[in-house]
């Protein structure tokens, strides 16, 4: 059988943290609706019969009506598809969830959070979705397949072998134990990195987010297209997102000038769908002000800036010197110079000598 598996594409999401370019937020929702048509278009063309999608497929606390119109409206185009939709923490089934409350149209299946089975002509569908923010355990243990000779499939958002406290917040699973009960495909959703040909004949996988959500998210991004049968399993990853986040360094420890900064960042070259974060590091000889950046480069793929410097100083020279800069240098080094000192105290420390540094100017 044939079909397609997605997850994490988080429709309406607000973008807060993606850019401090205001209008970046608006561009990438529309790339999230461009990337669902070019899901369900590939459907269509290649007449798949199967859409997984493994939760987290809007934002509850962000999501409009008029997205999830649309999102159904693309789902009426493939009415020979069977669509599985699982739940997830961002998107629960809860009962002021367009889940709940939103008619969608006759081949959309949703699961809620009793596991439950859909048999179909090729193969038998478990499937799971969070009904809260948080979920602690799905009880896919209880699972027994009662068909073998069928294809068995789970679809569910959780933490694979998660090893923190977060993980276990949001339906922490065993590879394990999804092994032992003989599913043939677990689609997951939750991880927003591609997990799909880490092992050999792997069958619990992770698509990534469909797109990517920001400069965490690096490396292409799309869709799993499958085709199983009992004795193999072939996996493809085709990328959608046409879009791709970069992060570049900088190191300013040799511009000795703002306006030599400023060219070093325009000179730079990305390829036409790059949106790079740039990353200021190494000691730097004036102030640096990225606001003040954004206003002056004129290099269009410099989306955000993070300042990672820290200010060029000798201190043991300006401790040698007869001058409130002196006396706070040498009470500094001799700080830094204390035994058993953490590597977060130091990192205070130097903290502190930059702000008192910039201070006594």
């Amino acid at each position: 059988m044939k079909f397609v598996h997605i997850a994490d594409m988080h429709f309406d999401s607000p973008f807060v943290n993606l850019s401090d370019k205001d209008t970046l937020g608006d561009l990438r929702r529309l790339d999230q609706r461009k990337a669902l048509k070019k899901v369900i278009d590939y459907i269509k063309y290649n007449k798949i019969p199967y859409l997984f999608i493994s939760g987290d497929l809007y934002e509850q606390k962000y999501i409009k009506k008029s997205t999830i119109e649309y999102i159904n409206d693309l789902f009426k185009q493939i009415p020979e598809t069977d669509i599985f939709i699982a739940p997830g923490n961002h998107d629960p089934y809860i009962k002021n969830s367009y889940y709940n409350k939103f008619k969608w149209c006759k081949n959309v299946k949703i699961f809620g959070s009793d596991i439950e089975k859909v048999e179909t002509e090729n193969a038998d569908i478990y499937g799971f979705g969070f009904s809260e923010f948080y979920c602690v355990d799905s009880g896919i243990q209880k699972i027994e397949i009662k068909n073998k000779e069928k294809l068995n499939i789970l679809v569910i958002h959780g933490s694979l072998e998660g090893g923190n406290i977060e993980d276990n917040e949001y339906n922490p699973l065993s590879k394990k134990i999804l092994k032992e009960k003989g599913f043939d495909y677990v689609a997951l959703g939750h991880i927003h990195k591609l997990d799909y040909d880490t092992e050999e004949n792997q069958r619990i996988v992770y698509p990534g987010s469909t797109i990517s959500l920001g400069f965490d998210e690096l490396g292409k991004h799309g869709m799993i297209v499958g085709d199983l049968t009992k004795y193999g399993i072939n996996l493809r990853f085709l990328p959608i997102d046409e879009t791709e986040f970069k992060l570049k360094e900088i190191d300013v420890t040799n511009i000795h000038y703002k306006e030599e900064l400023i060219e070093k960042i325009d000179d730079l070259e990305f390829e036409k769908n790059n949106l790079v974060e740039l990353i200021l590091v190494g000691r730097r000889n004036f102030e640096i002000d990225k606001y003040e950046l954004y206003k002056l480069i004129s290099n269009p793929k410099i989306i955000k800036i993070k300042n990672k410097t820290k200010i060029n100083y000798e201190l043991d020279k300006m401790a040698n010197e007869n001058t409130l800069k002196g006396l706070f240098a040498k009470e500094m080094m001799q700080k830094l110079n204390e035994k058993n000192l953490s590597d977060e105290d130091k990192q205070i420390i130097e903290k502190a000598i930059e702000i008192g540094l910039d201070a006594l100017e």
